[in-house]
């Protein structure tokens, strides 16, 4: 690469994770202070797109750039398969790292807080888990912070090893030392998913990150009453 092209992706690159972040707190302010007091209905549409104010600022830099979206992961082939390798992820990490705690007596560990008891809930966990959740995460690190610095390093292994610390730390909010390494350690997961499986995309990516995600709501109401 190019000194000039490797200071334009540096440059796109901080702008990028400045802007995720500081959405990021702007969007949990938000939740915390005003979104509560707007009515239920209005409020799950409010969740579903205040979610996307996060990956803004990746997108402009993107749109800036002129990232393809093959750049990012995104692929125009097979997208049936794509899907399918998704869905398969999805189920099978939810298998392994929510139903499996749970028959082991560790149930406590994977439990969200959420007690969902209608079906219209569970509907809305998985399109707000996919589309808002998943979509924005992986289109932000598994997408942008990965491209980016693929391109800057020319190393897949720094592009997934920086890309899932920085997704760790974007759930740093919670406080929860745990949480923040195993979403390192998903991260990696991901990245190694897209990078080696034939046909996994970022948008498999995406199906799955919302499955695990939703499944989770699920179990805890299959588990704990």
């Amino acid at each position: 690469m190019e000194k000039n092209s490797k200071k334009t992706e540096w440059a796109g690159l901080i702008i990028g994770i400045i802007g995720i972040f500081s959405c990021l707190f702007g969007l949990v302010m938000f939740n915390r202070y005003v979104v509560m007091l707007i009515p239920l209905i209005p409020r799950m549409l409010t969740l579903i797109l205040s979610y996307w104010i996060i990956a803004a600022v990746p997108i402009l830099v993107m749109i800036f750039s002129k990232d393809k979206l093959s750049d990012l992961g995104f692929s125009k082939e097979k997208i049936g398969l794509q899907i399918l390798i998704g869905i398969l992820l999805g189920i099978g990490m939810s298998l392994v790292l929510t139903l499996v705690p749970h028959l082991a007596g560790f149930g406590s560990y994977v439990d969200n807080g959420y007690r969902y008891k209608y079906l219209w809930q569970f509907i809305y966990e998985f399109v707000y888990c996919t589309a808002s959740v998943a979509a924005v995460e992986e289109l932000c690190f598994r997408g942008f912070v990965f491209s980016k610095i693929k391109k800057i390093s020319d190393k897949d292994i720094i592009a997934i090893i920086v890309s899932s610390v920085l997704f760790g730390l974007f759930h740093i909010a919670s406080l929860n030392i745990l949480q923040i390494i195993i979403t390192t350690l998903l991260g990696v997961f991901w990245c190694i998913c897209r990078k080696y499986i034939k046909n996994c995309t970022t948008l498999s990516l995406i199906i799955c990150h919302g499955i695990y995600d939703a499944m989770i709501t699920v179990w805890v109401f299959v588990f704990i009453k």
